[in-house]
């Protein structure tokens, strides 16, 4: 019974992130109502990227599934807020990025790691401890920082050095205001479901789910990194997939030049 709840369950969060798995990117509206409009635009983007960033999110559920108290709940979201704090604004105002296909697929790793840390993987696996988790959540903070900051590096944000710290840091409150809303929701449905006698049954279910996820996300934006022609360009999500898919017919799809960090 448990083996056919899986399953199922595999099979409804692949088809939930099959949308998703294009939505990380920046549409051509987006680049143009920054150009037309305040910080506050910015901070608009922030939110809303982090909100539909399947991978972040992930991870983030991950890391506060077993936590059971404010103050450690506090404390590793805080490790990570620092983390990805410090590597988007450096990144972005030093103009150092990466192609964000391979970004967010070392991401995808992220997901895969926490969810087989919380099944229990290096005791079960390794026969040995968890590496320390306040470290993990830190570094993994300072890469996911760097995926957004491959986003942000997208949009034009001028060259004037003070505008475009204020512009960097506005997107950063927006992702912070994002990561506490998604996060208020993921805690009051871990707190509602950890009550009930059916979260130590199905938690393993959960983390494996999570597994997959992860499994799936880094296959499919190695799937993006290898059929993208046009890195730099802003599509949405159903126009990035058809654009994949049409460049899989095409000699010279990819841009070695972008494997490289400059």
């Amino acid at each position: 019974m448990t083996n056919i709840f899986s399953g199922r369950l595999m099979a409804l969060l692949l088809c939930t992130l099959t949308p998703l798995a294009w939505a990380h990117g920046i549409s051509q509206e987006d680049r143009q109502r920054m150009l037309d409009g305040s910080y506050f635009q910015y901070v608009g983007l922030g939110a809303s990227h982090m909100l539909t960033g399947y991978d972040h999110l992930l991870f983030l559920f991950g890391v506060v599934f077993f936590l059971t108290t404010f103050k450690d709940i506090a404390k590793f979201v805080t490790a990570f807020t620092l983390g990805h704090c410090i590597t988007l604004i450096l990144a972005t105002y030093f103009k150092i990025t990466w192609n964000f296909y391979l970004v967010d697929a070392i991401i995808a790793i992220s997901v895969i790691y926490k969810g087989f840390d919380n099944n229990g993987g290096f005791q079960k696996h390794f026969d040995m401890k968890s590496p320390n988790l306040l470290v993990a959540v830190f570094g993994f903070g300072l890469l996911h920082g760097f995926g957004l900051s491959t986003r942000l590096q997208q949009l034009p944000l001028g060259d004037d050095p003070v505008a475009m710290l204020w512009r960097i840091l506005s997107f950063n409150v927006g992702v912070e205001v994002g990561q506490i809303a998604a996060l208020s929701v993921m805690v009051a449905v871990l707190a509602l479901w950890r009550n009930r006698p059916s979260f130590k049954r199905f938690s393993r279910i959960a983390n494996l789910g999570l597994i997959y996820a992860g499994i799936y996300l880094l296959f499919t934006q190695l799937h993006g990194y290898q059929h993208d022609s046009q890195p730099d360009s802003f599509r949405f999500p159903a126009q990035e997939h058809r654009h994949a898919h049409e460049d899989m017919a095409i000699e010279d799809t990819t841009d070695d030049s972008r494997n490289a960090l400059k």
